[in-house]
């Protein structure tokens, strides 16, 4: 007996707490991977970016408006059902056989009524409304999203690069560091042979200190771009971030096509306005039609039941039932219509104007995301040139000071071109990718589906 009385304690545990597990499972942010690609990285924020789930959820809010909106075309019932005792009955006046009036009591005291009603719309303006607004309602709705999707796509892959961008610093960093202290050893060890004076030694450990800071302060700044790419994905801060990716296919990726033209019709700011016009279209027809009646058609059915003594009231039905149609017609209401009419359609010029200025404004967009990718591409290609030529002064400037034929200076001033290329190359590269993020968006191109 005290097993079974545990075993039904023990399901009727799992019967409580069975939906509330279910329940933080769906809302618990699923764990990333180890480590991240860049479409990694987008498919998680695609699938847990908050602003993106809340605008999943308008869409989801809209489409239950719509429902209730066209819910007006559907038969409308209701059940009416009332009961009363008189503790006194009313008084009627009736005339007597000599024609004089007497008051006499009518009725039973007690009384209930139920009562099935119906109406169906036949033509109502409201309703029609609703009708027209809902395709273009809906699709407004569905674009917002496509906004908020292209807004974090662009938003995360800049982000990406970004971090990328200081962790590759980094690393050329920690590369300077090694050479800075292999320098740094060999000039003291001239020094301590006496072929050198101490300048040379003191050279090389002042520029290693300025790139043991410059590390630090790129450390840290991948700390803060790290949590700015979590909060874009919708990553909580706590769990641990780390990217992979492929250096040969970040520089495929830098290409771009510049010669495909602008279509201003791709992006989706102009698509968002002209689904607008449409719905301020409907919202014009709404108030253009507003002097229309309305018709419907209703049927009623009651079933009185009546009787002094309450224990009998229902022991009889008195039925009554009825069928009809209602015409509601506007006449004068203040030039209410009219204005209202006045003011959508101006409301609609206001549009035309937004979607003018919309145009203008995606033409210089374009025209500034062009300008500045050509400029980073061009920049990415000499950098990449430069890089190249710096590696192989280096390897000769230091070869020939341990040959004694360059001075330190010189080995200092190559190292600090060879940084110098590196760091550019990599900015280049990082920025010309950010920046054909910018070209990809403006011509409305950015793919989103990940």
């Amino acid at each position: 007996m005290k097993q079974r009385i545990q075993t039904l304690r023990l399901l009727l545990g799992l019967l409580l707490f069975a939906p509330l597990g279910v329940r933080a499972q769906l809302v618990a942010t699923p764990p990333p991977p180890s480590q991240l690609t860049l479409d990694q990285c987008l498919q998680f924020a695609l699938q847990n970016q908050p602003l993106l789930r809340q605008a999943r959820i308008d869409e989801e809010t809209n489409e239950a408006n719509i429902r209730i909106g066209l819910a007006g075309w559907l038969p409308q019932v209701n059940l009416n059902a009332t009961g009363q005792h008189y503790f006194q009955l009313p008084y009627t006046v009736f005339p007597n056989a000599e024609g004089v009036n007497v008051p006499r009591q009518i009725g039973l005291r007690n009384t209930s009524t139920i009562g099935l009603a119906g109406t169906q719309a036949i033509f109502n303006n409201d309703v029609l409304l609703a009708s027209r607004s809902a395709r273009p309602s809906r699709q407004l709705y569905q674009q917002t999203t496509a906004n908020v999707r292209i807004d974090v796509v662009a938003g995360v892959s800049k982000a990406f690069y970004d971090v990328l961008l200081s962790q590759r610093q980094l690393d050329v960093l920690g590369e300077d560091i090694v050479r800075l202290q292999r320098s740094l050893k060999d000039a003291k060890a001239r020094y301590d042979a006496g072929i050198v004076d101490k300048i040379d030694y003191k050279q090389a450990e002042i520029s290693l200190n300025n790139s043991i800071v410059a590390r630090k302060q790129a450390v840290e700044a991948i700390k803060a771009k790290s949590a700015y790419l979590k909060d874009l994905m919708g990553l909580p801060g706590a769990q641990p971030l780390a990217l992979q990716y492929d250096t040969l296919q970040l520089m495929r990726d830098a290409v771009a096509d510049t010669a495909l033209g602008l279509d201003p019709a791709n992006r989706i700011e102009l698509q968002r306005l002209q689904t607008q016009k449409a719905l301020q279209e409907a919202q014009i027809s709404f108030y253009r039609w507003g002097f229309l009646p309305s018709l419907s058609a209703f049927g009623n059915y009651n079933a009185a039941f009546q009787n002094n003594n309450f224990g009998d009231l229902y022991s009889q039905r008195f039925p009554s039932s009825y069928a009809g149609l209602q015409l509601s017609l506007p006449i004068f209401q203040g030039t209410r219509r009219l204005q209202n009419l006045r003011r959508v359609r101006l409301g609609d010029q206001r549009l035309d104007q937004d979607i003018v200025a919309t145009r203008n404004s995606i033409n210089t967009e374009y025209e500034q995301a062009l300008a500045s990718y050509k400029g980073y591409y061009t920049d990415y290609l000499i950098g990449q040139r430069n890089l190249a030529l710096s590696k192989e002064v280096y390897s000769v400037v230091d070869l020939q000071y341990r040959e004694g034929i360059k001075t330190y200076l010189d080995v200092i001033v190559a190292q600090t071109t060879l940084r110098t290329a590196q760091l550019n190359y990599y900015s280049a590269l990082f920025q010309v990718l950010s920046s054909k993020v910018d070209l990809l968006r403006a011509q409305g191109s950015l793919p989103t589906s990940y």
